[in-house]
C-alpha cells in the first residue's frame, strides 16, 4: 500500500521504519500468538528491540538512550504493530515512566532507572485507574501521607499492565496541600518487592502477552526519594506521561489496523468469486480504501502531536494527542471489522489470525482514556463549550 509519509518523514525516520518493520517481519502475528497460546512474555522480541536501541530511542543519550522523542518512539511501536507484535509495555516503561523520569525525576533516579528502561533490562508499569475514579483522575483516593522522612502510599488500582514483569511500578497518588488542604497528584516509584504492596491478575478475555492486574497498596512504606519530581507540580508532571501514553497508543492502534488491513488486500486480490477477485468488486474495495484513509489521517494527527510533545508544547500536545488516540482508536476498530468481514468464514479462523484482533482492537477505543472523555476535553478545551459534570 503507498502512503505519503516519505514527504513528511526525514530520511532517518524513514530508515527507522524501515528497519523496525524488517524486524517486526522476523518475529510477527503467529509469534505473538504462540506466546500468548503458552503463557509465556515477549521476552525475545523485547530484548531484540531494546539490543538495536528501539526501546529508549526516546530517552535521552547520557542516560543511554537514543537522544529522538515520541516520533521515533510512536514509529517504533507503529511498526511493529503493522508486523502483527506489537509490544504493549513501550506505552508504559518507556513512553510513560521514562519520559516522566527523563523530565522530572532526580539525578539520582535518572540514573538509577533510565539506563536499565532504554536497554530494556529494567520494565516500570504505571498504576493510574482505581475501582471507583476511571476516567476522573481528580477522584483518585490512593494518597501518601509523610511518617518522619518517609512517604506512607494505601490505596487500589486496577488494570495495571504487565506488573509480574516490572521491576517497579509507577504509582499515581494524593497528597495533602499543606496550604490548601486539598489532595493533589504526585507520582511515586514502588519496587516490586516492597511490603504491603500486593497483586491479583484480573481474568481478561482479551488474548495478549501482558498480562492485567488490580494492586493492593497497604501502607507502603516508601522513603523520600521515591517521590518524583516536585510535590507541588504533580499535575504537570501527570499529564507529563499522560500524552505520551496517547501518543503510543494511537500508535498501538494504527499498527494493529494496518496489520489487519494488509491481510484483507492480499485476500482481497488473490480470493476469486465468479472468475474474478472480489477485490475487484466495489462493495469490497470501498470499505477497505476508507479504511486505509482513516488510517492514514490518524496517522497525521500521531505526527502532529508527537511533533508539538516533543518541542515543548505540552498544552497543544494535549490537545493533539487527544485527537490523535480517538482517531486511531475509530480507525483501528473499523479497519479490524472491515478485514474480518472481507474474508468471511476465514476471518474468524486461527490461520488467518484476525479473528483475536475484534476483541484486541477495542483496546484503543477504551483504554487509556474513553473516547467520551476525549470528546468532553474537545468541546471543553477546544470548542469552549461549558461542561455537564
Amino acid at each position: 500500500m503507498s502512503t505519503a509519509r516519505t514527504v513528511l518523514e526525514t530520511e532517518e525516520h524513514q530508515a527507522l521504519r524501515a528497519a523496525v518493520a524488517a524486524l517486526g517481519k522476523r518475529y510477527g502475528r503467529d509469534y505473538m500468538t504462540t506466546v500468548v497460546r503458552e503463557g509465556k512474555h515477549t521476552d525475545e522480541l523485547w530484548a531484540e528491540a531494546a539490543k538495536l536501541g528501539y526501546l529508549g530511542v526516546n530517552l535521552p543519550e547520557e542516560y543511554g538512550g537514543g537522544g529522538g522523542g515520541m516520533a521515533e518512539l510512536s514509529i517504533v511501536l507503529e511498526e511493529l504493530g503493522a508486523a502483527g507484535s506489537p509490544l504493549l509495555m513501550m506505552i508504559v516503561s518507556p513512553a510513560i515512566c521514562g519520559t516522566v523520569i527523563a523530565r522530572f525525576g532526580t539525578e539520582e533516579q535518572k540514573r538509577r532507572w533510565l539506563p536499565g528502561l532504554a536497554d530494556g533490562t529494567l520494565t516500570m508499569a504505571f498504576g493510574i485507574t482505581e475501582p471507583d475514579a476511571g476516567s476522573n483522575s481528580h477522584r483518585i483516593t490512593t494518597t501518601a501521607r509523610r511518617d518522619g522522612d518517609d512517604w506512607l502510599l494505601t490505596g487500589r488500582k486496577v488494570f495495571v499492565s504487565g506488573v509480574d514483569i516490572a521491576d517497579a511500578t509507577l504509582i499515581v497518588g494524593r497528597t495533602e496541600d499543606a496550604r490548601s488542604g486539598k489532595l493533589k497528584p504526585c507520582l511515586f516509584i514502588v519496587p516490586r518487592d516492597a511490603e504491603g504492596f500486593g497483586r491479583n491478575q484480573i481474568d481478561m478475555e482479551l488474548q495478549a502477552p501482558e498480562k492485567q492486574f488490580e494492586l493492593v497498596l497497604d501502607d507502603v512504606r516508601l522513603p523520600a526519594d521515591a517521590l518524583v519530581g516536585d510535590e507541588d507540580a504533580g499535575l504537570l508532571q501527570l499529564f507529563a506521561g499522560l500524552n505520551p501514553e496517547r501518543i503510543m497508543t494511537a500508535a498501538f492502534g494504527i499498527g494493529m489496523g494496518r496489520f489487519a488491513l494488509a491481510k484483507a488486500v492480499e485476500y482481497a486480490r488473490t480470493r476469486q468469486v465468479w472468475k474474478a477477485p472480489i477485490g475487484s468488486h466495489q462493495a469490497i474495495a470501498h470499505p477497505l480504501a476508507a479504511a486505509h484513509i482513516e488510517l492514514e489521517l490518524a496517522r497525521l494527527m500521531m505526527q502532529k502531536a508527537a511533533r508539538l510533545y516533543d518541542e515543548g508544547d505540552d498544552i497543544g500536545a494535549g490537545e493533539a494527542a487527544n485527537m490523535a488516540k480517538y482517531a486511531a482508536g475509530e480507525a483501528c476498530v473499523k479497519a479490524v471489522d472491515q478485514a474480518v468481514h472481507t474474508l468471511g468464514g476465514n476471518g474468524l479462523t486461527r490461520e488467518y489470525g484476525l479473528a483475536s484482533l475484534i476483541t484486541a482492537s477495542r483496546v484503543a477505543r477504551i483504554a487509556p482514556v474513553s473516547r467520551e472523555m476525549i470528546l468532553n476535553y474537545v468541546s471543553h478545551q477546544s470548542l469552549g463549550l461549558p461542561k455537564s459534570y
